[in-house]
């Protein structure tokens, strides 16, 4: 047994075959890919990474299991059990195996989603050595990890499910205490112990006892701060925007990294070293921390549309190229895949029955819907920001 310290889960425990898969190439240079990219840009303690992560969903997802085998749910017995256990850790541990440098904005450029890469590192041969003696079904991975149709439902709602999936229990937490986030906290011991297996409609579901609806509230609440303060925030996105112009300088074939040998040879360390001797001014201003960019107003309601817009016009109509209009939206929390927004977001069981979390809860019935982040930019000459900005002031107060 390999006992791993945790800031968030205090020690994490490994069996001999999940270590050794925890050895191999493709998962240590997880340590070499951060988990909030360029976040630590804005954020300076943000600097951890993909493999503490995979460990910490690890923890979640060994939690929420024992949480239903306590409550005696979904196990046939002790032998579905281990099986099922086994399955869920190695996913968790893999989940993240195919992502690239600085994640998202890596995708974007090379056009290749880190669902497919992952497929190619698992059937790598030391990865699937390793997988082979912990007698695990790739297939079965792929598809919890990729949300597949799989004869284990509720494993698939733990690795990549809409709403209450170990990845974002994770994340959030980890997130939170390395930007020093408070807002991005939640109960998590509270909503993980009050996780229940549902039948609904003849399907298998995970959902929520009655006594963790407050705790769910605060998962909602987290998610939507961590967006708000963090993911979205404005230096974070001028960095990720001049992120793809410096990675399309070094990478400027996107096609020579298809091969998986190829790709597994870049990681967030080797790309910052490429942009010590790359031309670009996105380049160099990553390299010295030089923001392009400067914010001109932010517009974080569905009320500001109009005003949004009328700003954008104006600006696209004074600095053309130069200007940037970013737009995030996020679910607060998200409807099962693959159906309509008719059916539950999350289940509820309460003294009248199961039951929708919108039913259930004011608060996420309130927060339903989505959460608009709308950003505008000028690129940095001379006066520019400053002249933007006054042009939108003048906008807001006639409108």
């Amino acid at each position: 047994m390999k006992r791993i310290f945790d800031p968030i889960h205090r020690f994490i425990e490994l069996d001999d075959g999940e270590a050794a898969l925890l050895n191999t190439a493709p998962m240590q240079r997880l340590r070499r890919l951060r988990q909030l990219g360029l976040a630590y840009l804005a954020f300076p303690a943000a600097e951890h990474s993909r493999f503490g992560h995979a460990l910490g969903a690890t923890a979640v997802g060994e939690s929420i299991l024992e949480t239903l085998r306590r409550n005696d749910e979904y196990f046939a017995d002790e032998q579905d059990f281990i099986k099922q256990r086994r399955l869920l850790r190695v996913s968790l541990l893999v989940h993240d195996i195919g992502h690239g440098p600085f994640s998202h904005a890596c995708e974007a450029v090379l056009g290749v989603p880190h669902e497919v890469r992952t497929q190619a590192i698992l059937r790598f041969p030391e990865v699937k050595n390793a997988l082979d003696a912990l007698d695990v079904d790739r297939e079965e991975i792929v598809a919890l990890i990729t949300g597949l149709p799989t004869r284990y439902p509720v494993l698939k709602e733990i690795v990549s499910g809409p709403n209450l999936d170990a990845d974002r229990m994770d994340y959030l937490l980890r997130d939170a205490y390395f930007t020093g986030v408070a807002g991005g906290k939640y109960d998590a011991e509270q909503l993980i112990g009050s996780l229940r297996v549902f039948e609904r409609d003849g399907q298998t579901t995970l959902g929520v006892d009655g006594r963790g609806v407050v705790a769910l509230e605060s998962f909602v609440l987290a998610r939507y701060m961590m967006f708000a303060t963090v993911y979205f925030h404005h230096t974070t996105r001028i960095f990720e925007h001049v992120l793809q112009a410096a990675l399309r300088e070094i990478w400027p074939d996107p096609h020579a990294l298809d091969d998986i040998e190829a790709f597994l040879e870049w990681d967030d360390m080797r790309v910052i070293d490429a942009f010590r001797t790359a031309a670009g001014q996105e380049a160099r201003a990553l390299r010295d921390r030089r923001t392009l960019y400067g914010l001109a107003a932010e517009f974080n309601a569905e009320r500001d549309l109009c005003a949004y817009e009328a700003c954008r016009t104006k600006l696209l109509e004074r600095y053309g190229k130069d200007l940037w209009a970013d737009e995030q939206e996020q679910l607060l929390h998200r409807l099962p895949l693959g159906v309509d927004e008719g059916k539950p977001t999350v289940l509820v069981r309460t003294s009248l029955g199961v039951t929708d979390a919108r039913e259930a809860s004011d608060i996420i019935a309130k927060l339903s819907g989505k959460a608009h982040w709308r950003k505008l930019f000028v690129r940095k000459r001379g006066a520019a920001t400053e002249e933007a900005r006054l042009i939108c002031r003048d906008i807001l107060r006639r409108s």
